[in-house]
């Protein structure tokens, strides 16, 4: 139920992120991504939707050459796209399913998901925020084999999610909030949203100032140049203190 952008390995990925459409990752988070890449770890992204159809965009093909030259930018792992239907996302146990046979088979350390709604925007975030849940669970349920076509259960050990929408400010009060740290890597992840020309040309250049401005914002707020938000379900352990609020002597 799905087709590859980016060749598949068999070797498990550190880090699975998963989006509605292509391109939602790489405006979310896509700053972490590409610095966990060159930290070392194997990172992938799935989207559940090719995103199709767009006002400008020539059709699905064009659409899955830019995700394709993202995850170049990005250095990505590996890159899969669903067969969901876009504009008609619905958490359903299919789409449970399709998402996580995909968390079966590349068997993350580490998913990421989109959190909440963005209103005025498209409702398949919500949908996919849902999915994304619902198939973290359903990756690790035993004596259900025949619908995950024998792929071995899988125990996904952390799951954060990531806000969207392009007003974050308010959500530095919510529980497990945190900041990742992108100042070596905004230029790629402008660079992997620039990728995708049919979304945003340049008539529609004010949507990458303002997510650089986001960025900006977030890094500021916590002492370095620039940041995405993360938020953990479950408070977040501290072996060091010190360490963990870069207390520098």
């Amino acid at each position: 139920m799905s087709e590859s952008t980016v060749s598949v390995a068999e070797i498990p990925l550190d880090v699975l992120a998963v989006g509605a459409h292509p391109d939602d990752v790489e405006i979310a988070i896509g700053g972490t991504l590409a610095r966990m890449a060159k930290q070392g770890y194997r990172v992938g992204i799935v989207d559940l939707t090719d995103g199709e159809p767009t006002p400008l965009s020539s059709g699905p093909e064009e659409r899955m050459r830019e995700a394709a030259e993202a995850a170049r930018i990005l250095g990505l792992t590996t890159r899969e796209t669903l067969t969901l239907p876009n504009r008609r996302l619905f958490d359903s146990f299919e789409a449970r399913v399709a998402l996580a046979k995909v968390i079966r088979r590349h068997r993350p350390r580490l998913v990421m998901g989109i959190a909440g709604k963005t209103p005025m925007a498209s409702p398949d975030h919500w949908q996919a925020m849902q999915i994304t849940d619902a198939a973290v669970f359903y990756a690790r349920l035993t004596k259900w084999d025949h619908e995950f076509d024998g792929l071995p259960v899988h125990t996904v050990p952390k799951q954060v999610w990531f806000p969207l929408g392009f007003e974050q400010q308010h959500l530095a009060d919510t529980a497990g909030a945190f900041v990742s740290d992108i100042t070596e890597t905004l230029e790629q992840k402008l660079a992997a949203v620039r990728a995708y020309k049919s979304q945003f040309p340049l008539a529609k250049d004010r949507v990458l100032r303002i997510v650089e401005a986001q960025a900006l914002a977030l890094g500021g707020v916590c002492g370095t140049l620039a940041g995405e938000m993360l938020i953990s379900p479950k408070p977040l352990l501290s072996m060091d203190v010190l360490k963990t609020l870069h207390v520098v002597s």
